[in-house]
């Protein structure tokens, strides 16, 4: 529910990352409070909206979740494109998501949105006595990055909705308070513009 008189955000949000990571996992378990064993990957991405009530705005999340397999990564800059804020996952069992986790920041700072609320998320806290990736090394890539890092578990869910809370406070501070008319579509005229609205 919108609290009265509060800006409303409407905002893209996207989650990358390789395949089984547990993208798909923390967005069920922050929208529906669901979490599978075995979730399908996902094919092309699948879409999911959730709003927060924050006390300095309303935020609306459109959340795209890409799915992680090489074939699909062609289709990413669609979803990616005019995002407000991108959600990198990677499994910190695996080195090789880590290191996949890294070229999708790369890519996202190539594409230019200098507004980009970006969070690199190490999911799978619980699988800790399986850990190939250091607190310390992911905490460390995030701030030369211009990100925030978070430990998170899908299957807990440990930090999920401290995740997204995080995300949408950061999108409020950058919100203006009044509404600028800025729009999802209009990316075409200037891809550098911010790429969420304020519609209140």
């Amino acid at each position: 529910m919108a609290r009265p008189g509060n800006k409303i955000i409407q905002a893209k949000l996207v989650l990358l990352g390789d395949m089984g990571t547990g993208k798909t996992s923390l967005v069920l378990r922050f929208v529906k409070g669901q979490f599978f064993d075995h979730q399908e990957p996902t094919i092309g991405a699948a879409f999911f909206t959730q709003i927060l009530s924050l006390s300095e705005a309303t935020v609306k999340f459109d959340i795209w979740d890409t799915a992680g397999q090489e074939r699909y990564h062609s289709l990413a800059p669609m979803y990616y494109r005019g995002a407000a804020a991108a959600v990198v996952v990677y499994d910190i069992s695996s080195t090789d998501t880590y290191t996949r986790a890294k070229k999708w920041v790369q890519e996202l700072q190539r594409q230019g949105n200098l507004n980009l609320v970006m969070a690199l998320v190490a999911n799978k806290s619980d699988l800790e006595a399986k850990r190939e990736v250091d607190i310390e090394e992911g905490e460390q890539f995030a701030q030369d990055n211009g990100m925030f890092y978070m430990e998170t578990s899908a299957k807990t869910s440990q930090n999920v909705n401290e995740l997204f809370h995080e995300i949408a406070k950061r999108l409020a501070r950058a919100c203006p308070s009044k509404p600028s008319g800025m729009t999802l579509n209009n990316e075409t005229r200037d891809r550098r513009r911010k790429s969420f609205c304020c519609l209140g």
